[in-house]
């Protein structure tokens, strides 16, 4: 056999070979499928790291000067009232300065009371005096005499009255000094921690020294939550807005909430995003809504309802599809239009219909226009065609 003839040969055995496999039919890809749906769709804001439940009001307290605990009427979860005395340092000295205080003021007034008495009858002494005077009944010498009377008994009556007015002043210096070492309640709330015991001594913290508060008090009447967003988002974002806000500790529990306050400034931090923090307060706050949670609010910029959607994981870059033709079991690239969404679904406003079937798993291997393919079956469908297979089963 010659040279050529080899050649030849072997060119028409490559010539087959790639005949059969190029004519071979290719096995279907297997897809997962999704039909649109008619449902509300929303556009929304989500924060970019997880965001923290804390009190509009929370106060963490220590007395302003150092001594025994002696009075602690008060426990953790502790709901009290505004004004209410938590702790007590021992303060009998204090007391009874106030109460001194007091007496002398009790002491001042009665003095005062006596010398305005006084001041009062020479008053009127000077006045009849001064008409004798007229009517040529009484020297000038004794109308002079009454007149300067009246006038020293009157000043006397000035300064009994602002001698109780010092005592006054007095008492309430000492008793800003006994406030000093009480814990009053500044507002309503609960006592989320009590730093202390019954008798034990406390002292105020240092200047420059951080040291645990001795009660830390919080409104739980209002609760909310602060969290950063990404800056793209937050010109979308503005006071007044719905949002809803989960956390871990409450599972798929969603918490209606709305936006109080978007911050004037983007957070430049280290190694992030640049960010903008929000903060949202919960709509029907309760005592489980615990301070120092971790949450992710989700604000909801539009929303319409009743409207066609798909899955945004369908949807490939330039707003187009994969839809599968039933009839031929082939997948063909469809342009659509779009309106709002957001990672879960979007709207579809044209180019699709509610019988059109759209691949999900756009990212699997060998998905593009004019391939075969087949469509699995979801558990539920598997349980339903098991079903029926024992039901005929059992007929037969």
């Amino acid at each position: 056999m010659s040279k050529n003839t080899k050649i030849v040969l072997v060119l028409a055995v490559v010539a087959v070979v790639i005949y059969v496999v190029m004519g071979r039919e290719q096995d279907p890809i297997t897809v997962s499928a999704v039909y649109p749906e008619i449902k509300t769709v929303e556009q929304t804001v989500s924060n970019t790291r997880a965001g923290t439940i804390d009190a509009c009001r929370r106060s963490k307290m220590s007395p302003a000067i150092g001594g025994q605990i002696a009075f602690l009427q008060v426990k953790e979860g502790d709901l009290v009232q505004k004004d209410q005395i938590l702790i007590e340092l021992w303060n009998k000295e204090s007391k009874a300065r106030v109460k001194e205080s007091k007496a002398r003021v009790k002491a001042a007034e009665r003095s005062a009371q006596q010398v305005c008495i006084l001041s009062d009858r020479a008053q009127r002494e000077a006045k009849r005096k001064t008409e004798l005077l007229e009517r040529g009944l009484a020297s000038e010498e004794d109308a002079e005499t009454a007149v300067s009377n009246a006038e020293s008994q009157s000043a006397a009556c000035d300064a009994a009255l602002t001698q109780v007015e010092v005592n006054q002043a007095s008492v309430e210096v000492i008793e800003a000094s006994l406030e000093r070492t009480m814990l009053i309640a500044p507002f309503d709330g609960i006592i989320a921690e009590i730093e202390g015991e019954l008798g034990e001594y406390v002292t105020p913290s240092p200047v420059g020294v951080a040291t645990k508060p001795t009660v830390d008090l919080i409104d739980s009447s209002c609760i909310y939550i602060s969290a950063p967003i990404d800056e793209i988002d937050a010109p979308e974002v503005v006071s007044g807005m719905t949002a809803r806000i989960t956390m871990d500790a409450f599972g798929n529990q969603e918490f209606p909430a709305t936006v109080r306050r978007v911050a004037p400034y983007v957070l430049d931090l280290e190694k992030q995003a640049r960010t903008v923090e929000i903060e949202a307060i919960f709509d029907n706050p309760n005592q489980t809504l615990l301070p120092g949670y971790s949450a992710d609010i989700e604000v909801i910029i539009d929303r319409v309802e009743n409207t066609l959607s798909i899955p945004t994981q369908t949807i490939m870059r330039d707003n187009f599809v994969y839809v599968i033709d039933t009839e031929t079991m082939t997948l063909t690239k469809k342009q659509i239009e779009v309106g709002i969404g957001n990672w879960q679904y979007t709207e579809v406003t044209n180019g699709l219909s509610e019988d059109d079937q759209v691949v999900l798993s756009v990212d699997r291997e060998g998905v593009k226009a004019g391939v075969k393919v087949e469509v699995e079956k979801d558990d539920a469908e598997e349980s339903e065609s098991e079903q029926n297979s024992v039901s005929v089963s059992i007929g037969q």
